[in-house]
């Protein structure tokens, strides 16, 4: 029987990276620009690369929602988003939605109504409210369409009750949604 020609005598072929593919984001308001790498997904630019470490790695299979952002005012799980996919959008963090410095109203009714335990979820289940609230701004909404709007989030440590009386009080409160942070303008010639 023949056998088969050794492998270690040919040579390995070398494989070539590709080169990093310059991004635009717009993030909170702010103009950035990354080189990153094809594969590059938008949670690890926002976390390694810009250190906006607000919006949290959890399962990095879009299973969790802990690594919700918004983009163009929409919710996406950013860790099966690649960065080079959103060239030019507008990006929207948890780091970007106080005001002036001044909790979000959704924050400070999270804060006053226990809407956290360990807090890991919470900026994913922040950016998912806010962004059902945008769309929907029903002040008299049923605590189902409240559950319904962070079905895609999961807390382990059950602190749903809490995150319903959140938005909850947040709704009263302001008597209406929250109105969106006002869009930060982009410099000239942005877009």
């Amino acid at each position: 029987m023949a056998t088969p020609p050794s492998r270690s005598r040919s040579r390995p072929e070398t494989l070539s990276v590709p080169p990093a593919i310059l991004v635009t984001l717009y993030v909170n308001g702010e103009q950035r620009k990354l080189a990153v790498s094809p594969w590059t997904t938008l949670l690890d630019a926002l976390r390694d690369r810009l250190q906006l470490t607000g919006t949290k790695k959890g399962c990095d299979h879009g299973q969790c929602g802990a690594c919700t952002v918004l983009i163009e005012g929409r919710r996406v799980n950013s860790c099966l988003t690649l960065a080079v996919m959103k060239d030019g959008a507008k990006v929207t963090t948890i780091e970007g939605l106080a005001i002036d410095g001044s909790l979000h109203p959704l924050q400070q009714a999270f804060h006053d109504h226990h809407g956290l335990q360990c807090g890991f979820c919470t900026p994913g289940f922040l950016m998912a409210i806010h962004a059902f609230l945008q769309d929907d701004p029903d002040p008299n909404m049923s605590d189902d369409a409240i559950r319904e709007a962070i079905s895609g989030n999961l807390c382990r440590c059950t602190g749903y009750q809490g995150i319903v009386a959140a938005v909850r009080h947040m709704l009263a409160q302001t008597n209406a949604a929250p109105v969106a942070q006002a869009e930060p303008s982009l410099p000239i010639g942005g877009e």
